[in-house]
C-alpha cells in the first residue's frame, strides 16, 4: 500500500467544504466542458488526475468509454464515488492515487484530463514526462493550469510557510513561458490555448508528439 501523500491531509480537510463550494467562474468552466467535449469520442479511454470529487469526470462519462479519476485524497475520493452512484455511472471508476504513482503499463490512454493540478505537482517537467507515457501515440492531454509566476507571485514567498503550517498544500510557482516551455520539452503540441480574461487559468490541449 502507497504511503499517503504529504498533502492528502490538507485536501481532505477540506474535501467537503470544496464539494459545496460553487465554481469560482462558471460560465468559464463550462466553456471549457464544451471545448473538452469536442475532443472526446465514444471509444476513449479517458484518465483524470487530480479529480478533486469527480463533477469534471462525471460530466464527461457519457462520452467516451470510460474514466478513470485520481487524487491523492481519500475522502474526495469518497465523494466522487458516491457520486457517481447517484449518476449511475458505471463507466467511471475512482482511485487514491498520486500522478507520481501512475506508472506507464499496458494500459494507455486517449485522454488525459489534468485540471487545476500541474500548479500543485512536486515536480512540473517531470510530471507531464509521465503523462506523455500514459497516453497512446497521438493522445491528448486536456489542462487547465494556473501559471501563478504571472498572476501572483508573492505566493512563491507565502505558499511554502503556508504549507509548514497545513494551511495550503504544495504550490509552484512559475510563469507562463516556463509552462509552455516545459508542455513542448515533454513532446506534446499544443493544439488549443484558452484564456477567459487576463491572468486567468490557461486552459491547455496539446497532442503526444
Amino acid at each position: 500500500m502507497h504511503q499517503p501523500h504529504a498533502d492528502a491531509r490538507f485536501w481532505n480537510r477540506i474535501a467537503a467544504r470544496y464539494a459545496r463550494k460553487a465554481v469560482p467562474d462558471q460560465a468559464a468552466y463550462e466553456t471549457k466542458l464544451r471545448k473538452t467535449n469536442g475532443y472526446l469520442n465514444i471509444a476513449d479511454r479517458v484518465l483524470e488526475i487530480g479529480c478533486g470529487t469527480g463533477s469534471t469526470a462525471l460530466h464527461h462519462a457519457s462520452r467516451v468509454a470510460s474514466v478513470l479519476g485520481t487524487d491523492i485524497s481519500p475522502r474526495m475520493i469518497d465523494i466522487a464515488r458516491e457520486k457517481a452512484q447517484v449518476q449511475g455511472a458505471d463507466n467511471v471508476t475512482f482511485e487514491v492515487s498520486s500522478v507520481e504513482a501512475l506508472e506507464a503499463g499496458s494500459t494507455r490512454y486517449d485522454v488525459i484530463m489534468a485540471h487545476s493540478i500541474l500548479h500543485l505537482v512536486e515536480d512540473v517537467p517531470a510530471t507531464l514526462a509521465r503523462l506523455h507515457g500514459l497516453l497512446k501515440p497521438g493522445g491528448l492531454l486536456i489542462s487547465n493550469t494556473q501559471c501563478i509566476g504571472d498572476s501572483a507571485r508573492w505566493l512563491g514567498w507565502v505558499a511554502p510557510l503556508g504549507r509548514r503550517l497545513g494551511v495550503l498544500p504544495r504550490v509552484n510557482v512559475f510563469k507562463e513561458a516556463t509552462f509552455f516551455a516545459w508542455i513542448e520539452a515533454a513532446d506534446f503540441a499544443v493544439e488549443e490555448v484558452w484564456q477567459p480574461k487576463p491572468k486567468a487559468s490557461h486552459y491547455v490541449v496539446a497532442r503526444s508528439i
